[in-house]
Formats: C-alpha cells, structure tokens, sequence
C-alpha cells in the first residue's frame, strides 16, 4: 500500500485502538517562578531592541547556565517571527532574583523560501557535545506556487538547525517525509529529537494531513472526518534530511474531549532508555492549551503519560493574542527541580517548576 494511504490508516487506527490513556482531569504541579513579557528582552544585533512579542521558547541547560530561546516578534502586521537566544543562571531563576532586561540576540531568522512568510517559530533545543541541535517551524512560501503568498496562503516545515556554542549556523534545512515529501501531509512541526546516533536519529513529531478522506469506514470511524493532529515518532535521517514514511507511527491521539494534540517540548532523560517530554492538547470546551508530561523509551515509544499537570491559570497566563495558552518548549532539569520554559499566550514566557519525582509520580502506565 502507498504511503499516502497507509499512513492515514495507521492515524485512523489509532484514534480507535490508543485513546483512553488519559483523563480530562487538571492538577497543576507547577510553582510559577517568573514571568518574562516582551519588554523584558533587550536585543543586541538588530536595530529593534525591543519586541513586540517573546513566547514559545526553547531551552538548554550547560551546568548552571540557562539558554532561553525565545520567539521573537517585531511586526504585528504579518506576524513574523525569529529566534533568538538569552543566558541566565540557573539558580537565579530558581530563587526568583533573575535580573531584567534580558540580553539576548536574533540566531535564527528568515532567510529561505520556507521560512520567508511567517519565518523561524517554536525552537526545541537538544545539547549535543560540540553544538545546539535546533528542530523549528519554518513558515515559507508554497513549494509550487509561482506568486506571493498572501493570507493563509503558505506552509510550515520541519525546521532544523545545527549551531555551535557561540550560535554560528554550521547549516540548516528543513526535513521531509519521503525523500520528495508526500503531497497528502500539509505541514509538520512540533517535534523533537529523542537519541542521535551518527546522522540517524529518533524523533518525536506531528505530521498533519490534508485530506479528509482517507479515513476507514469501519465502526465510528467515518470517512470524510479530517483527521486531528496527534503525536507521532519516526525515525529520521539528519544528514539527508529526510523521515522515511514507513517508520512513522502514532503514538499519543487526542481524546473525544480534545480538538488535537502535539509534543510540547525538547526530552530529558531521566534514566537509562527513558525521556521525560511535554505534550499539549487543544481543549473543545474552551480553547485552552493545557499541558502534560510523558516517559518514552530510546525509540519514542510510549511509557507512561499524565493528564494535564501545567493549565493557564491567572491574568498573565490566560489573556494574550492566543488567550488561555501555556504552550512549548523548553524543559530541563536541574538537580531536583523539573523546569518547564513555556510561552503564555502568545506574547511571554512563564518558568515553571516542580520537583521531578512529583512530575514522574504523575505519570501513569
């Protein structure tokens, strides 16, 4: 069977064969410990110092120096968007003494066709020996279209980006699915790497497909329902760039209460063969982003998974461009805490921490 069929079927077949593994139940184990909205960014390499919008961050963790990458916004007209990078100190962050404006600078921005309309968004950051390896979405020009792009008229790829410790680009692109990207999957994002192993890697990812139609009419599966995004894992090959279709396999699905579902953030391994990553789902009754944890295996398999453990709750957390969002990107750990880096409603960020054995006691089989 071809891929544009097969893969479809397996989403089907999963929405069948994989919900109930959660439960629309809130607790939130998170302390907020600092908010950062836009004026708290200083930038240093563009003549805009100011942004008009820092959300959906990325981070790493070096020791005790914390890289917040945040997505920066300049412009509200189109909305584009860049990444760009801030160190702080981990334990400042901690005790709540982070001292504001944050320095930080643009590393990432649109410079190719498939970035160049709504450019460079929601980096996750995995630290590999020598460099920052960066998954993105880029949102760029149509691949066959011959005008300029206007309105929703653009698609969003798979970004990646190698960088070295000083933020040089060694090289960047994006990464299909099949080596000439199948033509039924409109855009791919929210992903993350899991293991790296020479130019292979494990990867966490959420495809979405353009058809309606390639559902299965069997039971309460009809055929002309649209298929909601949901979490996936494949294999990937870094060096061609490339997601070999057949190695893509669900993994998490939305619930009937939920719109869809999508990976949150980087992972951070918590033992042997076993990473700990934020997953989002869209919930029907309000809109909102809410947030839960999940264990998978070195080959992106699911372990365990939590309900919802990070909900917007507050003024600054619940009113934005996007209202009622806590969404990405970046977790770490350090010593006992369990940080979570993530954008509030589309124009800050909030840090949110807990003690990672609370985080992993969420968790269930």
């Amino acid at each position: 069977m071809a891929p544009e069929r097969k893969l479809p079927r397996r989403a089907w077949w999963a929405l069948k064969d994989l919900r109930g593994a959660r439960r629309n139940r809130s607790e939130d184990i998170f302390e907020r410990v600092c908010i950062l909205g836009p004026d708290d960014f200083q930038v240093e390499n563009y003549p805009r110092k100011r942004p008009l919008a820092a959300f959906n961050p990325g981070a790493a963790l070096i020791g005790k120096k914390l890289y917040i990458f945040p997505r920066l916004v300049f412009d509200y007209y189109h909305y584009t968007s860049s990444i760009g990078v801030a160190e702080v100190d981990v334990e400042e962050v901690l005790s709540g003494e982070l001292s504001k404006p944050l320095r930080a600078r643009i590393i990432l921005w649109p410079q190719e066709p498939w970035e160049a309309v709504k450019g460079c968004e929601d980096p996750r950051v995995t630290v590999d020996t020598d460099l920052f390896r960066i998954f993105y979405t880029g949102v760029g020009k149509p691949l066959r279209a011959d005008y300029i792009p206007k309105g929703d008229q653009y698609r969003t790829v798979l970004g990646y980006a190698e960088l070295d410790f000083s933020f040089r680009v060694r090289r960047k692109g994006f990464l299909r699915v099949g080596e000439r990207d199948l033509g039924h999957i409109s855009g791919n994002k929210d992903s993350a790497l899991v293991e790296v192993r020479g130019h292979r890697a494990t990867v966490l990812t959420r495809p979405s497909f353009r058809s309606s139609r390639l559902g299965v009419s069997r039971g309460h599966l009809p055929r002309k329902v649209k298929l909601p995004d949901m979490c996936w894992r494949a294999e990937a090959d870094l060096e061609e760039l490339v997601i070999p279709p057949e190695s893509l396999k669900p993994v998490l699905v939305p619930e009937p209460w939920e719109y869809k579902v999508g990976w949150s953030t980087n992972v951070v391994k918590v033992a042997e063969g076993e990473y700990l990553v934020g997953w989002h789902g869209v919930l029907r009754e309000d809109l909102s982003y809410r947030n839960g944890l999940a264990l998978v295996n070195s080959e992106g398999e699911l372990k365990a998974v939590s309900d919802y453990v990070l909900i917007p709750k507050g003024l600054p957390e619940q009113y934005g461009d996007r209202s009622l969002t806590v969404f990405g990107n970046g977790l770490v750990v350090y010593g006992d805490s369990l940080i979570w880096i993530g954008g509030i409603s589309d124009y800050g960020i909030g840090i949110f921490v807990t003690r990672l054995s609370e985080a992993l006691s969420a968790l269930r089989c």
